[in-house]
């Protein structure tokens, strides 16, 4: 759950350079960008090279703790595709290295197809 990646992360960090945590919850859509009906979608990813980037991200300056879950399977519209929790000591830490670990997780880690 959400809440415990979020403690997680606390547990994880120092508290006096946990300056903000941020959360994405990605979440199956019914339709795709092109705007096509998707009812299911098949999903997996690559666990070595989630824990490759994510070593990577958490070694950055000012960043304090990463968790990151990503569900597997048949999914249907409204299921949860993954979180990423991102802790870190100021937002401008915490932001750009939220925005590019999501990217690269959905470019070189995760394997969807969707079902229409």
């Amino acid at each position: 759950s959400v809440d415990k990646l979020i403690e997680d992360v606390k547990r994880a960090s120092r508290p006096e350079n946990l300056g903000m945590i941020l959360v994405h919850n990605g979440i199956v859509r019914g339709s795709s960008r092109s705007g096509k009906t998707v009812e299911e979608m098949e999903l997996d990813y690559d666990e070595e090279k989630l824990k490759e980037i994510v070593s990577e991200f958490e070694n950055r300056e000012g960043i304090e703790a990463i968790k990151v879950w990503i569900n597997r399977g048949r999914l249907k519209v409204g299921d949860d595709i993954m979180v990423v929790v991102v802790a870190g000591r100021f937002r401008t830490d915490v932001l750009p290295t939220f925005e590019e670990l999501i990217s690269r997780i959905k470019k070189e880690v995760v394997v969807e197809k969707e079902i229409g």
